[in-house]
């Protein structure tokens, strides 16, 4: 069985010094490739360079919520610059999107919407960060309608929201949190839907399943992910199931 993560942080420095190992047990369990998001706008300029010395990566470019601070009114033009400029490289506009936990939500629209537009004039698919913020979310995709869908990374939430963004031509980011017996409404949604919408996604280092909490998330998680996943789908076989995910990817990567 092959896999891709469709969201993994491989240039943090959680994996200083050990990158290359973590990337070659990935693979020797089937993950062959990793998308690696964009969260701020110098980061997003250094994976140009990353995504050419670490495996088979590819790479997004955006301005993540969480990372607010660090963004300036100004770097959303910088990112449009950088975009246009190496346009062929981006996979995606992202990690963008909501956060209710940070704050300063006008700054965070303003951001957002930005990056919508952008991934509407390069034609590229969004990665989209979500936390309590479904509604706000809706609100920024009624002002500014994306265009080629994109990915609602490590989506978690009711039914209902779930064929909303489908319906949207969005895919739905299938990782750790369906290990908990807590995310009973998540689980659920996901039941409700077409296999063709979903990706597996690590969001290494962050998102570590049930039972490897406190320990940084890798790559090497995603068969676990995937085992999960067709327990939650009764899913008998695992053949199938795999290769209908790596092709939801290839389909989100335009391969």
């Amino acid at each position: 069985m092959r896999f891709i993560d469709s969201h993994c942080h491989l240039d943090f420095s959680e994996f200083n010094g050990q990158r290359e190992a973590i990337i070659a047990n990935a693979q020797a369990l089937g993950v062959e490739q990793f998308i690696v998001p964009g969260i701020s706008l110098a980061q997003s300029q250094q994976l140009l360079d990353f995504s050419q010395h670490h495996g088979p990566i590819h790479i997004g470019a955006g301005l993540h919520p969480y990372f607010l601070s660090q963004h300036a009114s100004e770097h959303i033009v910088g990112l449009g610059e950088l975009a246009t400029a190496h346009k062929h490289r981006w996979c995606a506009i992202g990690e963008c999107g909501l956060d209710r936990s940070i704050g300063e939500m006008d700054k965070q629209v303003a951001l957002f919407e930005a990056q919508i537009a952008l991934a509407n004039e390069l034609a590229l698919p969004l990665i989209v960060h979500h936390r309590q913020s479904h509604d706000l979310i809706a609100a920024s995709f009624k002002r500014c309608r994306p265009r080629y869908g994109g990915v609602i990374h490590a989506f978690s939430g009711s039914e209902q929201v779930a064929k909303y963004y489908i319906k949207l031509g969005f895919k739905l980011g299938v990782g750790g949190t369906i290990t908990y017996a807590r995310s009973v409404k998540t689980q659920q949604a996901l039941r409700s839907v077409a296999i063709e919408h979903l990706l597996l996604e690590s969001d290494a280092p962050s998102m570590p399943l049930c039972g490897y909490q406190g320990q940084i998330n890798t790559p090497e998680r995603i068969p676990q992910v995937f085992i999960a996943l067709a327990r939650l789908l009764q899913c008998q076989d695992l053949s199938a199931l795999s290769e209908q995910l790596y092709f939801n990817c290839l389909a989100f990567l335009r391969k």
